[in-house]
C-alpha cells in the first residue's frame, strides 16, 4: 500500500524574518500586490527582490557574504536543473541575451559565478571567501511563494574543473554570444539556522554562528556531502512520462515526424539519446530490423579508470510511438529474453510504458532503464536543444535522411 502524501511545511509571510530554512519548505509570498510581497528579501535583508542572483554584498569588490540562487523552472532555453537522487544542481548564469561580454552583467552574477569557483579550488582561506549559495524555486502554487531547495557548494566530487563551469555558446536571431553553465553540489543538511543567515550577513566569520557541519568540511577539506534522495516511486503515470509544455511536446512530435515512415531508423538516435544520460556508454552496434519489425543495439559501459576499464554489456531497444501508443508487456518482454546474455537493458521511447510493464519490470527486479518521452525532451534540454528549430537541427546533421 503507497504511503500517504506528507504536505512540506509551509512558513507563513508575517513569519519570513524569523523563520529558519527548512529543505523543500514553502515559503509564503504577500498579498499586496507589489514587490514587497517577495518572500526571499523577507527572509535574508538586503539581497533585493528581482534576478535569478541575488546577494548581499558585492561580487566586482569580491564581499558578497551570501548568495540566494532562484530559479522560476520556466525558461526552456536555460533549464535550472536540479537532480534530487544525486544532489547536483545546474544552473545557468545570467548573460542570457546577445549585446554584452559574459562578465558584463547588470547583476554580476557570472563574475560571481568565476570568482567562487576559482577560489573552490584554492586553499581552505581562499573557500573561507567564497559565499554560502542557498537555493530557491518558484514554488507550484500561485502568488510569490518559493520553495527552498537547499545549501549549495560549488562543484561536486565526481566533476573536473572544466565540467564544474564552463562557458558555452548560444545563438539568438544569428548573433552568437556565451554564458555559464555552473554545476553546483546541494549539501546533507535539511536546516539553515536563523543564527547563522544573520551572523552572515553581520559579516561574521563564515565558519562560526551556528555553521553547518557541511559546510565548514567543504570550506576545511573541500569535501562534498551531497544530500542524496533516492527515488521511492518507480512508476509513473502516464502523464508524468511526457512533457507537459507545449514547447516540449512540440520537440518531441518532431523527432517522431523525422523518422516517420522510417521507424527503424530511430534506434541510432535512441542510441544519442542514451549516451547523453549515460556518457561512460562506449561502443554500441546497431543490428538489422528483425522479423517482428523491432530494431535492437547491443553496447557496452564503461567503467574504472582509464587505464585498467571494464565494460559491461546492455541491450538497447527503442520504439518510435506516439503519444497515445503505449509501450506493453510484447516490447518488453522481448527486451527481457535479450537479457540473459547482457548485464542491463534499456528501453527508449518517444511516448510512455504501460503502468503494468513498469510495475513488472520493478517487482521482478530486471535491470532495465525506462527512457520516455520526458526524459527525451529533458536530457536534449540540459545539452542546449531547447527549441524545435534546435532539434530539427540536430536530427538532420546527427542522422541524415537516405
Amino acid at each position: 500500500m503507497p504511503l500517504p502524501d506528507v504536505p512540506a511545511p509551509h512558513i507563513a509571510f508575517a513569519d519570513l524574518p524569523t523563520a529558519d530554512l527548512l529543505v523543500d519548505a514553502v515559503y509564503a509570498g504577500g498579498t499586496s500586490g507589489h514587490t514587497g510581497d517577495d518572500p526571499m528579501c523577507k527572509l535574508i535583508k538586503g539581497i533585493g527582490n528581482q534576478g535569478g542572483f541575488r546577494y548581499a554584498g558585492s561580487p566586482a569588490l569580491g564581499t558578497v557574504k551570501l548568495a540566494v540562487l532562484y530559479t522560476s523552472g520556466g525558461e526552456v532555453d536555460w533549464p535550472d536543473y536540479l537532480d534530487v537522487e544525486t544532489g547536483t544542481f545546474t544552473y545557468y548564469g545570467d548573460n542570457r541575451r546577445p549585446g554584452q561580454s559574459l562578465h558584463e552583467t547588470p547583476r554580476s552574477g557570472n563574475v560571481l559565478l568565476r570568482d567562487a569557483f576559482a577560489a573552490s579550488h584554492g586553499t581552505p582561506a581562499d573557500r573561507a571567501k567564497v559565499s554560502p549559495f542557498l537555493l530557491f524555486e518558484k514554488a507550484a502554487t500561485s502568488g510569490r511563494s518559493v520553495r527552498f531547495r537547499g545549501l549549495l557548494a560549488p562543484g561536486g566530487p565526481t566533476l573536473t574543473s572544466d565540467d564544474e563551469l564552463a562557458a558555452i555558446w548560444r545563438a539568438t536571431t544569428g548573433r552568437r554570444f556565451q554564458n555559464y553553465r555552473a554545476h553546483f553540489t546541494v549539501l546533507d543538511v535539511d536546516r539553515i539556522p536563523r543564527g547563522w543567515i544573520q551572523h552572515l550577513l553581520a559579516g561574521g566569520d563564515p565558519l562560526g554562528g551556528e555553521c553547518p557541519e557541511v559546510w565548514r568540511t567543504w570550506v576545511e577539506s573541500r569535501v562534498y556531502r551531497p544530500l542524496l534522495a533516492p527515488a521511492t516511486t518507480s512508476v509513473r503515470s502516464k502523464a508524468d512520462q511526457l512533457p507537459d509544455d507545449v514547447a516540449g511536446r512540440a520537440m518531441l512530435e518532431e523527432i517522431r515526424e523525422y523518422f516517420r515512415g522510417r521507424e527503424h531508423d530511430f534506434e541510432a538516435c535512441a542510441v544519442a539519446i542514451w549516451r547523453l544520460i549515460a556518457p561512460s556508454t562506449g561502443a554500441v552496434d546497431v543490428t538489422r530490423p528483425s522479423r517482428d519489425g523491432g530494431r535492437d543495439a547491443v553496447g557496452t559501459y564503461v567503467l574504472g579508470p582509464v587505464a585498467n576499464r571494464i565494460a559491461i554489456d546492455f541491450a538497447l531497444e527503442a520504439k518510435c510511438y506516439a503519444t497515445d501508443s503505449s509501450v506493453g508487456v510484447r516490447e518488453v518482454s522481448r527486451l527481457i529474453s535479450r537479457l540473459r546474455h547482457r548485464n542491463f537493458g534499456v528501453l527508449v521511447t518517444t511516448s510512455f510504458v504501460n503502468k503494468q510493464v513498469q510495475e513488472e519490470v520493478h517487482e521482478d527486479g530486471h535491470p532495465i532503464a525506462l527512457v520516455c518521452g520526458r526524459d527525451i525532451v529533458d536530457v536534449l534540454r540540459q545539452h542546449g536543444r531547447t527549441t524545435v528549430d534546435s532539434v530539427r537541427q540536430w536530427l538532420k546533421q546527427s542522422f541524415p535522411q537516405p
